[in-house]
């Protein structure tokens, strides 16, 4: 029976002292009220709108008019039970009641005195309870100096708190100091606290009146203070306006003194310093135009306003760009092969590239910086050529690395709504060179992310156009700036993940991986000197022969370049000088016998000293982005229904390569003597190592039929044998690419022959004399002219099988077919 309550206004019943006493009914209809407790002597409105409500109202008034109004324990309750209602409430009298057209009742109330709700002697059609009043005590008449201190405290705070600003009418204040009953003062403060009902609840059933009084004392103290604070905050908030007011008055009082006198103030100073960098900057017309237009905005804005911080910002980045700084070039050819020849070996395709730019620059003054874009495996030198490339041209060199980038805006900038917002990294290198035609390195240019945000090789399409960058638009800076007279160089590992939009705009140029003999020349002549530098070592400490660093070459490191030479080189500095500062020996020589002393187990072995001729496994060269690797690829059957299993991470181009080099074999399986029910009644498994590095590509082709061929003929393949070509359904062998490398791969794990398309003749002229003389190669245009090479006595197993043919050999057969005859008699 909670009732809905109007914002009361609490207005005292009484304004003297003591009401004359009255006899109360020890029966009375009850109504119970939520979010309001109401204390004794107070007038307030009250809604009623239940049915069990209303009908307790229409009771009384046949009666005393008087209820018993007593608080919800749980406010959401629509129909309160006995023990959801507090036991003690106030006995009130209806003064006024009004029906409402939608048959709620309002009735004006006016509290008279506490009662304890004994018992419900009713409970429908409303609650009828027993009830029994509660006495006030006997201090209200017993008054002494504490009590009246305790009053006048309680009178003093009601004022104080009414004067910080609380909503309590003043009338309240003068009804307070007119009384002369603790209780009824306390009763007065309470109702007009906004306490918790709660709260209200546990000061009404206080029967005593100066305990009573003691407790809203300890509210008004607790309210006072959160008044304090809130009169604090809004003091020093008042005052910050105030002062901000003040300074804004005082400066245009000091403007308006300044210029009587002839002087400009300091904000007319910075513009006209502002304005000073703008024209001593020298940048094109439309930045010009943009920096002053956004100038004399500041000019009338205020100094410390957000706004004006921007646009300091921005000018500050339009003025420190370089518009027309350029370095100075000395161009002189021989002096720049020699800075070449002294930084790397060998690359001469670059050399001379960079030579030709030179020369044309020489003639041309003017000409449009070239793009280029160095691809290779890591190591070969590809970022420090861009640094000796700027040596030689006697500009400034700048790196940036796109590895990971997936913002646009990390390449165009940010538009300058946006709070923190900056140029794109390109003109930020620009700044940090302080000059528009430095060396710019693109560095890691195929390891770009895209997502949401944008595509930053898009970006890339105008900086890297030599026909467009000259007007390049940053979102910063909202006007052109011109790029033609950069040098733009680019790294790559691999080229396939540049879009071909981006690889259109480049001059790609490959560098390959080094050949034992350059590595050599390289350690001695580069890396060596600059590890003594780097630890201190005296070369009459330490010698290292050439032979061991060829071992450390081939069995402790297989790169194409040379970080991994280079840290082993380092290693074997550390210990040298280790064992010098523990004075255990002052000069050391080292040689292939003793180089595993300094760098531990030899990591890698020879391909022919781990293998031997084997059916089924045949040896296959990869191409990667770090250079040239080995890919052993190894076929087996078994009893099953002729389906194919392909393992080893392979891609979708690979996987159709071995199916193609499968379907071949089988339409030759008659002229090769291959029983052919073979292929419907066993599964043939082709696995390709290491399984957890994904692979793909056509150029196994040649080497799963290969393995094939070995595997149903029962010949074992030769380890000394690689080969490398895509094979066609006609068994024809196609050409394919990253040959260099693979021919490297193959010669540093000390293979002997080399199988190639005929295609790939041409590619020879790139590899140095001394690889060429050091490898057979056997060019072959199909697969009839691979099978004599990497298998066996071929030509003789042919010839045997003519008259017969064999199925394919069991697991068994094919270890004893490999073992010496007096092992295979003794193994019967």
């Amino acid at each position: 029976m909670a009732e809905s309550l109007e914002t009361p206004l609490r207005v005292p019943a009484n304004l003297g002292e003591e009401t004359a006493a009255f006899d109360l009914p020890l029966q009375l209809p009850l109504v119970s009220v939520r979010d309001v407790v109401v204390f004794p002597m107070m007038i307030l409105p009250l809604f009623v709108g239940r049915d069990a409500s209303v009908k307790a109202v229409e009771s009384a008034l046949a009666g005393e008019r008087l209820l018993l109004l007593s608080a919800q324990k749980r406010v959401e309750a629509e129909d309160p039970r006995p023990e959801d209602i507090y036991s003690v409430g106030t006995v009130v009298n209806m003064i006024r009641m009004l029906k409402l057209p939608d048959g709620r009742v309002k009735i004006l109330v006016q509290g008279l005195r506490r009662a304890r709700l004994v018992e419900f002697a009713q409970s429908r059609p409303f609650y009828m309870v027993k009830i029994q009043p509660l006495d006030e005590g006997t201090e209200t008449r017993e008054k002494g100096i504490r009590v009246e201190a305790l009053m006048r405290n309680v009178k003093e705070r009601l004022e104080r708190i009414i004067s910080l600003g609380k909503a309590i009418p003043y009338d309240v204040l003068l009804v307070a100091n007119g009384l002369k009953s603790p209780g009824r003062l306390a009763d007065l403060v309470s109702s007009n606290l906004e306490l918790g009902v709660e709260e209200a609840q546990r000061i009404l059933e206080i029967t005593d009146p100066v305990t009573r009084l003691k407790k809203v004392g300890e509210h008004l103290n607790l309210e006072l203070e959160l008044l304090t604070v809130q009169h604090e905050i809004e003091s020093e908030a008042k005052e910050e306006i105030n002062k901000a007011q003040r300074e804004y008055f005082l400066r245009e009082q000091l403007k308006a003194i300044q210029k009587e006198l002839g002087d400009a103030d300091e904000r007319q100073q910075e513009v006209h310093e502002l304005r000073r960098k703008v024209k001593k900057a020298k940048m094109s017309p439309a930045g010009q135009e943009e920096c002053m237009k956004q100038i004399s905005r500041l000019e009338h804005m205020h100094p410390d306003s957000a706004e004006a911080t921007l646009i300091r910002t921005y000018v500050d980045w339009m003025v420190s760009l370089p518009w027309s700084k350029s370095t100075k070039e000395s161009i002189d050819l021989k002096i720049a092969r020699r800075v070449l020849d002294e930084d790397h070996h060998n690359l001469e395709k670059v050399k001379e590239r960079i030579l030709e730019y030179l020369a044309v620059t020489k003639v041309k003054k003017r000409m449009k910086g070239p793009i280029l874009c160095f691809v290779g495996p890591p190591g070969v030198g590809k970022t420090s050529l861009g640094k000796s490339i700027a040596r030689c041209l006697g500009r400034r060199f700048v790196r940036i690395s796109l590895g990971g980038i997936k913002d646009e805006a990390e390449i165009r900038g940010h538009r300058r709504t946006y709070v923190g917002a900056l140029p794109g990294r390109i003109l930020q290198g620009l700044k940090q060179a302080g000059s528009n035609n430095p060396v710019f390195m693109l560095d890691e240019i195929d390891k770009i992310g895209t997502d949401f945000r944008g595509d930053p090789a898009s970006a890339l399409l105008e900086v890297l156009d030599p026909e467009q960058n000259s007007n390049f638009s940053d979102h910063y800076l909202g006007v052109p700036f011109d790029l033609s007279k950069v040098m733009f160089i680019a790294t790559a590992n691999l080229l396939d993940p540049i879009p071909p939009a981006l690889r259109d705009r480049m001059e790609v140029m490959f560098l390959s991986g080094y050949t034992e003999e350059e590595k050599l020349f390289i350690v001695r002549s580069f890396i060596l000197p600059r590890q003594f530098s780097d630890h201190g070592i005296r070369s009459r400490w330490l010698r290292i022969s050439d032979g061991a660093i060829l071992k450390a070459i081939r069995e402790y490191t297989r790169e194409a370049g040379l970080r991994n030479i280079e840290r082993e080189m380092a290693k074997i500095c550390r210990r040298v000088v280790r064992e010098i500062a523990e004075g255990k020996q002052k000069s050391f020589h080292i040689q292939a016998g003793n180089i595993a002393k300094y760098l531990g187990v030899r990591r890698f072995i020879p391909e022919p000293e781990r293998r031997q001729d084997e059916i089924g496994v045949a040896m296959g060269l990869a191409w990667t982005e770090v250079g040239g690797e080995l890919m052993p690829i190894e076929a087996t059957a078994m009893k099953g229904k002729g389906q194919i299993l392909l393992t080893g991470q392979l891609g979708e181009v690979m996987k159709e390569s071995a199916q193609t080099a499968l379907s071949f074999v089988r339409s030759r399986a008659r002229e090769w003597n291959i029983a052919e029910d073979v292929f419907g009644e066993k599964d043939i498994h082709i696995h390709v190592p290491a399984g957890a590095i994904p692979k793909d590509g056509p150029s196994a082709g040649i080497t799963v039929a290969a393995a094939l061929v070995s595997l149903f003929t029962g010949v074992p393949l030769r380890k000394e044998v690689a080969m490398t070509g895509e094979i066609t359904l006609r068994g024809m062998v196609l050409p394919v690419g990253g040959l260099k490398e693979k021919i490297l791969a193959a010669r540093g794990a000390g293979l002997r022959i080399v199988v190639l398309p005929e295609g790939n003749r041409k590619d020879l002229d790139e590899l140095p004399r001394n690889v060429k003389m050091s490898l057979s190669f056997v060019f072959v245009q199909h697969m009839d002219e691979v099978l004599p090479v990497c298998l066996t006595e071929w030509e003789r197993n042919q010839t045997e099988r003519t008259h017969e043919r064999h199925p394919v050999p069991t697991p068994v057969e094919m270890r004893r077919k490999k073992l010496p005859e007096e092992v295979r008699w003794k193994s019967r």
